[in-house]
């Protein structure tokens, strides 16, 4: 058998144990340390051992075989935990990982840095243990050949005379681990009965699987010599079964057989076997696909109907109607396949506020909160990026030093939050914490530096974004965590490049909280529909404010034709769309116009429209993938009528009018134009 077609699901669970491990080691309390604890982080590391030795990853199994013996003398109560010694072990955690990703991409990992750990877990264990301490000097010792092991095996039947039950003996395991492995076995069939001690124990399985099967199922879990597996004849059959078993065994199945059987899935369940499968992300994606493709089916047929006007006693609408129904409980049954808990990525966290606030000599508590919180798994993936780089600038530039919160009247030990809750169609995700704020006139002064346009009159709101600007920073030296003007750009880009926003809220002394608001999916949009002359365009409702009519009054021209829009206290740049998407028929009288207030990029424009369609929701569809890239656009969706509507990038809307009143140049392509004739899959 190829054994290669499982790897991908092994680097997938072994890289979920050592998320496990590394949550349990940082959760450890030293002075009194979890009993249960340490046998998860124990047995995470048993289990990855042991599919490494399957796998033949040499130096994984060589990693996990020095760890796991510490960890087993740790468990013991035989080495005493100390700060020092987790963060050998995080380091262990480190190194297993990097060797996991080197096989995942089919290249031995790096021998020298093998040496390195090796090294390290062994001079861990001549220091704490002694020399007497067996933790595996050198390489993990090779697996019993068959035929050996299978001498510590009592005799196997005849297969015409077994009775389909097995005895597994465990031997010299506590009864923790003793359990563990009842629950395995529990997965295999019906456990019958238990029975002695912890140097010999037995279990009666029964199940169809042989002998062999159980063994090599045990072998994640147990070492061989700790396992002794026989089948037992017809003959040991127990009294009661046996009475069952009228007809003989080559007549055909024993009536007794078949409910056992039936009842085995619900004996399962009992004992925790887990109903859940492992699916590529590439076929929900898929799947999500062909239920948006449904959803604009059924969308055409209704604006088909609508516009026959011709309905036999309304039969068909009301089939519609169920179609709609359906189709939109489909659409989130299928959209909730790819929701994850945030606590996917708030997990990431506490290993790095624990060792950066070690290298920056702060201490700071980590409090999580909404981790069941659910988004879209793509979006989970690219929101890490974002929220360790607001993560590190909390620890660097907003928590102080313990002095500096002590002569402040505060706690020595500064609290980071990391929160995450829905809000509508949106996931509202903030990174707070409690330290000196951000400095109004550094960040002004500094602003002046870099040739930035800032002055005085700018709310606190404005000023706080000119920290997103390019190459923008207040540290006074640059270090390894800080001070290379990098980071806060990239998160304003990577968040806005999802559809999304950031905020930041400060108070001198008190803190600052950076506040990102993310559409809950890429899948699905909640869209504006809006016409500017012959033309349906898309607004993502999120950046929606609201609408009004100009008046004379309310508009001020500005030098190389621009006009701003007075709403209540502030001057809005109007946004012609019809001139910056060049379509023709469409009302160029700004007080005969709808101007819709939208928010991009942290700045408000006025767009100019003929008229507000409604609020739907659509299908998102790539359009580079599909078309091309096209300026001022950020995707497209096709509309009941099968024709294909842009979806409005606010902030590339203002930018692709601002270059075309530069260049003319740039008016050689109609965006709007061109958008019937691109076919979208």
């Amino acid at each position: 058998m190829d054994i290669t077609e499982f790897y991908d699901t092994f680097f997938e669970e072994a890289g979920e144990l050592l998320l496990e491990m590394e949550t349990h080691l940082l959760e450890l309390d030293l002075d009194a340390p979890d009993a249960e604890q340490l046998n998860a982080i124990f047995r995470a590391a048993h289990s990855i051992k042991g599919g490494a030795g399957t796998f033949g990853f040499e130096a994984l199994q060589r990693t996990t075989h020095l760890l796991e013996n510490l960890l087993d003398y740790t468990r013991r109560g035989e080495l005493a935990l100390r700060r020092d010694i987790v963060d050998i072990f995080l380091e262990a955690k480190d190194m297993l990982n990097d060797q996991l990703d080197a096989y995942r991409g089919g290249e031995e990992p790096d021998p020298e840095a093998l040496e390195r750990i090796c090294q390290t877990l062994r001079q861990l264990a001549l220091e704490e243990l002694g020399e007497d301490a067996d933790v595996g000097g050198g390489a993990v010792p090779e697996p019993a050949p068959r035929e050996k092991q299978e001498k510590n095996a009592e005799p196997a039947p005849q297969p015409e005379t077994a009775s389909g039950r097995h005895c597994v003996a465990l031997l010299d395991m506590v009864e923790k681990d003793r359990q563990l492995l009842v629950e395995e076995l529990a997965q295999l069939g019906d456990v019958e009965r238990q029975s002695g001690d912890d140097s010999r124990y037995e279990v009666i399985l029964q199940s169809t699987v042989s002998a062999a099967d159980i063994e090599a199922v045990m072998c994640f879990v147990a070492e061989p010599e700790q396992l002794q597996v026989s089948a037992l004849p017809a003959a040991q059959a127990a009294p009661a079964a046996t009475a069952e078993k009228a007809p003989p065994a080559k007549a055909g199945p024993p009536p007794a057989e078949a409910p056992a059987a039936k009842k085995k899935p619900a004996a399962a369940a009992k004992s925790g076997e887990s109903t859940s499968i492992r699916v590529p992300v590439s076929k929900v994606d898929q799947i999500i696909n062909l239920v948006g493709e449904l959803i604009i089916t059924q969308s055409m047929l209704n604006q088909q109907l609508e516009s026959s006007g011709s309905d036999d006693g309304g039969k068909l609408a009301n089939g519609l109607n169920l179609l709609a129904r359906n189709a939109r409980d489909l659409q989130e049954a299928v959209m909730s396949v790819r929701m994850v808990p945030m606590d996917y990525v708030f997990s990431r966290f506490p290993r790095l506020v624990r060792d950066l606030a070690g290298k920056l000599d702060k201490e700071v508590e980590l409090v999580t909160e909404g981790k069941s919180t659910e988004l879209d798994k793509g979006l989970t993936e690219k929101i890490i990026d974002p929220l360790t780089h607001l993560v590190r600038n909390s620890l660097d530039h907003g928590i102080e030093s313990p002095e500096r919160r002590e002569a402040a009247g505060k706690s020595r030990s500064g609290c980071l939050t990391l929160s995450a809750q829905h809000q509508g169609g949106n996931i509202l995700i903030e990174v707070a914490d409690d330290g000196g704020g951000l400095n109004r006139e550094k960040i002004l002064a500094r602003a002046r530096e870099n040739g930035l346009s800032a002055p005085d009159s700018m709310s606190d709101e404005e000023v706080w974004q000119l920290i997103f600007a390019p190459g923008f920073s207040t540290a006074e030296a640059v270090s390894d965590v800080s001070g290379r003007g990098v980071g806060m750009d990239v998160v304003k880009r990577n968040i806005q490049s999802m559809g999304g926003r950031v905020e930041i809220l400060s108070q001198p002394g008190q803190g600052t909280t950076t506040r990102i608001v993310l559409p809950l999916t890429l899948a699905i949009l909640d869209g504006m529909s809006i016409r500017v002359g012959t033309e349906t365009f898309i607004l993502p409702v999120t950046g929606v404010i609201e609408s009004l009519q100009p008046q004379p009054d309310d508009l001020f021209p500005m030098a190389g034709g621009d006009l701003l829009l007075k709403v209540r206290e502030d001057y809005l740049p109007l946004v012609a769309t019809h001139s910056a998407m060049e379509v023709d028929g469409a009302e160029t009288d700004p007080t005969r116009a709808i101007a819709v207030i939208v928010q991009g990029e942290g700045r408000r424009y006025a767009l100019m429209v003929d008229e507000l369609v409604g609020q739907q929701q659509v299908v998102v569809k790539n359009l580079e993938t599909n078309y091309r890239k096209v300026p001022g656009v950020s995707a497209a969706t096709i509309l009941g009528d099968g024709s294909v509507a842009l979806i409005l990038d606010i902030a590339g809307l203002d930018r692709l009018g601002q270059s075309k009143k530069e260049n003319p140049i740039f008016a050689a392509a109609s965006p709007a134009r061109s958008a019937q004739e691109i076919e979208l899959t």
